[in-house]
């Protein structure tokens, strides 16, 4: 299922294009082609966000220091993550009305009409930021809960904002989000194993790595031994339960809001499946689902999700 979205008032700009397009990678459905166009511009709008700060975070933003110049900064300074995370923050502000006039950063001004018509606030976005000052000060986990954490800050908000978005937002509904945005988090994680350790960043909690006998050796290693095998078919058990904690959110909504849904839920059992189809080797690259895969995931979802009266 790729990714469909309209340009509408979306930065067209090819700097920022490049970060939207990023999209088309991700393991569910950022802003279908099904949604109201409204909709998809706001899902787009809040990607393109969260797509720069990781990409500030993790130090992937575009060669020759463009992000730092509009975010008023020398083109240096794109190296120095956490002053790019501060300059990125005030920017956002200016999106919620603090002095300095309009955002900066194109990503940005296409954020304000969005907030200002759902009425979005700024702990979300904030939130996201600090996941990403986290990740400039914190490179290991010792238990799961310490990564729930994280979670709670890398990828929660992301769920809270597609709930804000289209107007569904519920504490329970809040809830069963946090829990499928959490599993989408840890399944990424289980994929990109070699992709973080190579950036000095291990999200498998120490306290599983000592019981399943797993040195951080191991996860350098071209191949996954049995110990290692182990530790991640436990560590995508763990993703699968939320996901199915989470799963009644679809059947809580009505329409192509509940496609929306069960494209999150059904990416995330995707992405499980391909770990799994791959023997829980994630050490040679990150295991891929197939678009056939994808939509057989989504269509079981919907199966399982009875209908509201």
């Amino acid at each position: 299922m790729t990714p469909g979205h309209s340009t509408g008032t979306l930065p067209d700009t090819d700097h920022a294009r490049a970060t939207l397009d990023k999209a088309r990678a991700e393991n569910f459905p950022v802003a279908p082609s099904f949604l109201p166009r409204a909709w998809r511009e706001g899902l787009m709008a809040v990607y393109g966000y969260a797509r720069l700060v990781d990409d500030i975070g993790d130090g992937d933003l575009a060669p020759g220091g463009r992000d730092a110049v509009l975010l008023g900064l020398d083109p240096g300074a794109s190296d120095d993550r956490l002053a790019m995370l501060d300059a990125f923050e005030a920017d956002l502000l200016r999106v919620f009305g603090a002095a300095g006039g309009p955002p900066r950063h194109p990503l940005l001004l296409a954020l304000r009409p969005v907030v200002r018509d759902h009425g979005l606030t700024p702990e979300p976005f904030l939130g996201l930021i600090e996941a990403n000052r986290q990740d400039q000060r914190v490179t290991r986990y010792a238990t799961y809960a310490d990564l729930a954490g994280y979670c709670e800050l890398s990828a929660n908000p992301v769920g809270r904002l597609v709930l804000s978005l289209t107007g569904t937002s519920t504490p329970e509904r809040i809830r069963r989000s946090d829990a499928v945005c959490t599993a989408l988090q840890i399944a990424e994680h289980l994929q990109d194993v070699t992709e973080d350790l190579g950036r000095d960043r291990i999200y498998l909690p120490g306290e599983d790595m000592r019981r399943f006998h797993v040195a951080e050796s191991d996860l350098r290693a071209p191949s996954a031994g049995a110990s290692v095998r182990s530790l991640i078919a436990f560590e995508a058990q763990r993703a699968r339960d939320l996901l199915d904690e989470g799963a009644p959110l679809v059947a809580s909504v009505h329409g192509r809001l509940r496609l929306l849904l069960a494209g999150f839920v059904g990416g995330g059992r995707a992405a499980l499946r391909a770990v799994s189809a791959a023997g829980f080797d994630v050490l040679p690259g990150p295991p891929k689902p197939t678009k056939s895969g994808l939509l057989r995931e989504v269509a079981a979802v919907l199966r399982t999700a009875p209908r509201k009266g």
